[in-house]
């Protein structure tokens, strides 16, 4: 690819790490740069949550498993399947003996310990393994056994989390307790040469243990614009775009180009949901009526239509169709009558109109569409008894105050950390401390909802004791209460997508929705 400078002359719009990589050619031209949406602020697996870390962290480092495209559980640093006890309370994970981390020390069950015992101190992200580790023993050096409080069918899933990718022990001796941000010492098929919060160089580790990548490394840059993310791509800038924050209309744009076969798109699992949380604890919409008239109000279909293009799939349930318990709608359908009937029960309609803000995040580009579309639906459907105000506000305030009861109605999106019901579920619904209706303490109050109802909780961890089919029937009670609750209202699945230049081979994603950097090639 010849790299030019005529994006330069737009350089308002671009970030200056992005033009210090266009205008300088690289020394090998079987390096590739690819650019994504969004700053890494820190490379620490105990703190990972966005999707870019995520994908980053996943070609420095490996996990004990992975899921295949076809969703299948497969042994990654693990040697085999993890050997489950007969009560479900211990799990024996036989260990790869040929793995070294990037700074040459060996990858055996001490650093595997290492790596989870971390995470489960000082891991900001508590409910991805919650309370179901007891321990973490050292059987062997090459055998790791987790003993368990109790059974618990999602932790096969959570082995396959980025949050618990091993690290160097000897690396990060210093950081038992405290996080590393701009260092990253694992064992995957790149490591990390250079690192600043907009540009990443990546070199591939000459002693890994499994295939070399396919290409010679790469750039990777994040540009907060999506306009400069749209023509550093259409104007061949970069090799290849990972992006979710890309205007839906550019977004729709690549899909044909690549359609027209002017570029390759590779599309993922659909693991991410969008959502609207109400905040339940306060006046007006402690009321469940009014949480009900609300989700009754939105017209999911129109919304896909006028904000995606249909690119986003409707969605009626807070877990992916794609995993157990998700593959019915639990929410109602649009029904503004029914609507009408429940504003009117209290209160509303005869000459009360019931007003609600809407916060939506301005950096993230449906949302704001999303916003725009539903408030007119409802100014079309019940003009008479509510009308939805919109507040935009940035994305990291958003998150910062969103347990602090902030927001009445705010616009969101959560990826699981592991492709399983619960990793969507505990988020959202777990509470520690409850008082009928009102959550108290736990991830119900983290999530700006406020809300549990008795019997949520004993149904939920049921949910993850349960197997196969017996499984789907606590699923099914979660969503249908949680439904019935509607603190919360699913919007729509998003399919991960990204784009490479017809020279470049077409991205493929993973199980888990993560695009494999390493299998990224130039094309001859």
């Amino acid at each position: 690819m010849q790299f030019q400078c005529g994006l330069l002359r737009v350089a308002s719009t671009l970030l200056f790490a992005f033009a210090q990589v266009a205008c300088q050619p690289p020394a090998n031209q079987s390096r590739l740069t690819v650019a994504s949406s969004g700053k890494i602020s820190s490379l620490d697996p105990a703190q990972a949550s966005t999707l870019g870390t995520t994908q980053l962290l996943s070609a420095l480092g490996d996990t004990l498993y992975r899921l295949d495209q076809q969703g299948e559980l497969t042994p990654r640093l693990a040697s085999s399947a993890p050997e489950i006890s007969d009560n479900g309370l211990t799990i024996s994970i036989p260990l790869r003996r040929d793995v070294l981390f990037h700074d040459g020390s060996h990858f055996d069950a001490e650093a595997m310990a290492f790596s989870i015992r971390r995470f489960l101190d000082i891991g900001t992200l508590s409910y991805v393994v919650g309370d179901r580790i007891a321990a973490v023993e050292v059987a062997s050096r090459y055998r790791l056994v987790l003993k368990l409080n109790r059974p618990s069918t999602s932790l096969e899933g959570l082995l396959t989390s980025v949050n618990l990718t091993p690290i160097s022990p000897k690396a990060y001796l210093n950081y038992k307790d405290r996080f590393l941000h701009d260092r990253f010492v694992g064992t995957g098929p790149y490591k990390l040469t250079s690192f600043s919060e907009h540009q990443q160089r990546l070199e591939p580790f000459q002693n890994y243990w499994d295939t070399q990548p396919s290409n010679d490394g790469l750039d990777l840059i994040t540009l907060s614009n999506s306009t400069a993310l749209f023509g550093a791509l259409t104007s061949g800038e970069v090799d290849v775009l990972l992006s979710a924050s890309i205007d839906e209309d550019q977004r729709h744009a690549l899909h044909n180009m690549a359609q027209r076969g002017q570029l390759h798109e590779g599309r993922g699992p659909a693991m991410g949901i969008g959502y609207v949380t109400l905040l339940s604890n306060v006046e007006p919409l402690n009321d469940r009526k009014l949480r009900q008239a609300l989700a009754l109000s939105l017209d999911r279909l129109e919304i896909s239509k006028r904000v995606s293009y249909g690119l986003r799939q409707p969605l009626q349930s807070l877990v992916p169709p794609s995993l157990p318990g998700g593959n019915r709608p639990s929410w109602p359908s649009h029904n503004p009558e029914a609507a009408r009937s429940l504003l009117r029960e209290s209160g509303y309609c005869n000459g009360r109109v019931l007003s609600i803000p809407l916060t939506f995040r301005t950096n993230v580009p449906a949302d704001k569409l999303f916003a725009l579309t539903w408030q007119a639906q409802v100014q079309r459907d019940l003009p008479d008894c509510m009308n939805i105000t919109l507040d935009g506000v940035e994305s990291t305030t958003v998150y910062r105050q969103l347990g602090e009861g902030a927001f009445k109605a705010v616009m969101l999106d959560w990826r699981g950390s592991y492709p399983d019901p619960e990793a969507y579920l505990t988020p959202l619904l777990s509470c520690l401390k409850a008082n009928g209706e009102i959550c108290l303490e736990g991830e119900a109050a983290i999530s700006g909802s406020f809300w549990s109802t008795p019997g949520l909780q004993n149904t939920l961890r049921s949910s993850d004791v349960l197997r196969g089919k017996a499984r789907l029937d606590p699923l099914h009670r979660l969503e249908d209460l949680t439904a019935e609750g509607s603190a919360y209202i699913p919007v729509w699945l998003e399919t991960p997508r990204a784009w490479s230049q017809t020279s470049i081979s077409q991205p493929r994603f993973d199980g888990s929705g993560r695009v494999r950097l390493n299998q990224l090639r130039r094309m001859d």
